[in-house]
């Protein structure tokens, strides 16, 4: 059973922030060192030496939320935040280790930079560019009239951006906007790769091939494959029957191939679409569960699938079976916003319009909670049994 937390009688792998919560990720490792652990005046491990803070960094991490009332009076600020995760104790920290409050901006969608880049969000017109030190250490409000030096150029008065995402390397950014734009662009000289004004009714969901040589845009009653060198739209997939695309996600399966994944909901609940990537063809198309899908991603080793539901249900699957692998009944009192795993696999973190963070540890596959005790007392009887018989045979015992 997970710790639980003195303050608000909930276990410590599940605390509560406050606001609405819309994003979540995993902050680069790089930049967790340099920028927000070792940080002099927010650091808890001043006191702690440099071998021992080297040897729990793989346990010790951090995630970063964004999320918020909105431009309403509702008095619900928006916020980023960053807070530490322990997987030693399978925990969130209750109070955030940075803070900071974007007026009426709410930070809807956003994406880390996979070195130590940042973050960007996105807002209702424009998007926007945080460093970590910015979050861990906030400015004062600016004065009225001045401009934030974070917006990005290219990316300011275009309207809501539904996705965001940056390729493997750091190297290309790009968004899909509520209007169906698809824009891309090299990082960080914004040279523009990609402008196309009617790629999707509506942009949903983006996501990067492993090499970054593609880009996958989901919208609408499609996806579309772009080959991002070439600036050129490759390859469409389309929806089957009742199917409603709703995120996709590049991965590796076992034997070093890529692999498109694209969840959609039906009529009979959510279905796992899979995608060869190099003739762009269906493979497989996998039924899972009735409920319907808020929230999806992959495993950075590509062996886990994770999904969200409207009824705050968390599902961890096997991305090769599709079959269930852990599930979290009411990990969230409504609908799952975000979910994401942590760089080596070992947890996922999921966030919710409940306002809530909550930590999953991933069971081993095929191990079901408590089986491990049972290998250990059936082990135990054995060699007791073994051990009774031999001391008889011995003579020792009667």
């Amino acid at each position: 059973m997970a710790n639980q937390s003195t303050e608000t009688n909930q276990p410590s792998n599940m605390q509560t922030y406050g606001v609405p919560l819309y994003a979540v990720d995993w902050i680069p490792e790089v930049a967790v060192r340099s920028k927000i652990i070792m940080d002099p005046e927010n650091s808890e491990e001043n006191d702690v030496d440099e071998s021992e803070s080297s040897s729990s960094s793989s346990s010790r991490s951090c995630i970063v939320l964004s999320g918020g009332g909105g431009e309403g009076r509702s008095g619900i600020p928006n916020v980023i935040l960053i807070c530490r995760v322990d997987l030693d104790t399978n925990s969130l920290s209750e109070q955030p280790l940075g803070k900071l409050v974007l007026g009426t901006d709410l930070p809807y969608r956003m994406t880390v930079h996979p070195r130590e880049g940042g973050l960007i969000c996105s807002s209702p017109d424009s998007c926007r560019l945080f460093g970590w030190d910015n979050i861990m250490s906030p400015r004062e409000d600016y004065q009225a009239g001045e401009e934030p030096e974070e917006v990005i150029k290219e990316l300011k008065d275009v309207g809501q951006q539904l996705a965001l995402a940056f390729n493997p390397e750091g190297s290309v950014l790009a968004a899909g906007a509520e209007d169906g734009t698809l824009r891309v662009f090299e990082w960080p000289s914004m040279k523009s790769l990609i402008n196309e004004s009617q790629a999707h009714s509506s942009v949903k969901s983006l996501t990067f091939s492993e090499n970054g040589k593609f880009l996958v845009s989901l919208g609408g009653p499609l996806c579309r494959v772009w080959e991002v060198n070439a600036s050129t739209a490759v390859a469409s997939l389309s929806k089957e029957k009742d199917e409603i695309l709703a995120s996709c996600r590049f991965s590796v399966d076992s034997a070093g191939n890529e692999i498109l994944y694209v969840a959609a909901n039906t009529e009979r609940g959510v279905s796992i679409i899979t995608w060869d990537t190099k003739s762009w063809k269906r493979k497989e198309s996998k039924p899972i569960k009735k409920n319907t899908m808020s929230a999806f991603n992959v495993s950075p080793d590509g062996k886990l699938l994770a999904i969200g539901t409207l009824e705050g249900d968390v599902l961890i699957l096997d991305s090769t079976r599709k079959q269930t692998n852990q599930i979290v009944k009411k990990a969230h009192l409504g609908l799952v916003t975000a979910l994401t795993f942590s760089p080596d696999s070992r947890c996922l973190v999921s966030v919710s319009f409940d306002s809530r963070a909550r930590l999953t540890v991933i069971n081993k596959q095929g191990e079901k909670p408590g089986t491990r005790w049972w290998i250990l007392a059936i082990l135990f009887v054995f060699l007791y049994v073994v051990a009774y018989y031999f001391l008889k045979a011995k003579g020792i015992i009667p």
